[in-house]
């Protein structure tokens, strides 16, 4: 019986990974496809085949996600534990998908184990969470945005005197490569977060041993996110690429450059598993304040931050809320 759940689980992980691919999808190409530097199918197909790649590039984020978060329980408990995170976390995806708000599928995995783990009475690694998950919630995405800014003000002094139309194209092909760079930066953090899950069920019932990621769950997670981006994002893309501010190619490239910087970072160097979507969007308000402050439409802006909030505490009370029904059943 504890076998058949375990693959359940798995299953409901990739799951996970699906909606976090179709989610984030737009991460990586909203801004390339809103310039036109990039057809749609042309930017899903290029993505997807780069989140495949990223998956397999290391795995400190999936270490910090599978031991760092919660000490989960043994058995049946444990099982429990790990669902209760991913429904949540794929609960609150669903919901901002369908409002078409970019809000985190880290934070909602990591806020699904920390308000499964309180239901369950284990212990939370508050230390761990505060350091490696809040703390670059916070400052990743302030950097994405004070960068962003710097970013752009240097490609709008070093072209000032450069014909408009040459630069644009000029930063239209560029923007093939930051988005490609972005899209692979996005595999890496992303796809790694689900191996981190599979392998602390593996563990909790004492099918691995170690936080090492088996080469069987890196396929998997890598061609689940990328199933999903191919599945594409679209009400996602629309909010990044053109309700947020309209963007030009030398902006894009600015956007995606700063989040794939910021991205590479936290992943090799703090394992921190810190948000695409936070990343890019703070980095797109950075480039689009350079234009004019009203450039930036501030209410889109203020409706993604109440779902950025919302994120963490929403996915750990579906999480909590589901592991006590579940529960009453065991």
């Amino acid at each position: 019986m504890e076998t058949v759940a375990l693959v359940a689980i798995i299953v409901i992980a990739l799951g996970f990974d699906y909606t976090n691919g179709f989610h984030d999808a737009a991460n990586a190409i909203a801004t390339a496809v809103g310039t036109r530097a990039l057809q749609p199918r042309t930017a899903l197909a290029m993505a997807a085949l780069l989140n495949l790649a990223g998956a397999f590039i290391a795995e400190g984020v999936a270490e910090t996600i599978g031991k760092g978060i919660v000490s989960a329980p043994t058995g049946g408990a444990g099982l429990l534990l790990v669902f209760a995170a991913l429904a949540g976390a794929i609960a609150w995806n669903l919901i901002t998908w369908w409002f078409g708000l970019p809000s985190s599928s880290t934070h909602a995995l990591v806020g699904g184990l920390v308000g499964a783990g309180l239901a369950a009475s284990v212990t939370v690694k508050w230390r761990h969470v505060i350091d490696k998950v809040v703390l670059p919630m916070v400052y990743s995405p302030l950097i994405g945005l004070g960068l962003g800014y710097l970013v752009m003000l240097v490609i709008l002094w070093a072209f000032r005197n450069r014909n408009a139309h040459r630069v644009n194209r000029g930063f239209r092909r560029l923007q093939v490569a930051s988005a490609a760079s972005l899209a692979l930066g996005h595999g890496l953090q992303d796809a790694q977060k689900t191996m981190g899950v599979i392998v602390l069920a593996l563990i909790v019932t004492h099918h691995h041993h170690g936080y090492g990621v088996p080469l069987w769950v890196k396929l998997g997670a890598a061609g689940a996110i990328s199933m999903g981006t191919w599945a594409g994002g679209w009400r996602i893309m629309r909010t990044l690429g053109r309700r947020v501010i309209q963007l030009d190619p030398a902006r894009g490239f600015a956007a995606e450059a700063t989040a794939s910087s910021v991205l590479y970072t936290t992943a090799l160097w703090l394992h921190a598993p810190v948000s695409t979507t936070h990343v890019l969007t703070s980095s797109i308000m950075g480039v689009g304040a350079t234009k004019r402050r009203s450039a930036v439409r501030w209410g889109v802006a203020g409706n993604i931050v109440v779902a950025w909030v919302l994120t963490f505490p929403a996915a750990a009370t579906i999480a909590a809320v589901v592991y006590g029904i579940g529960h009453l059943f065991m």
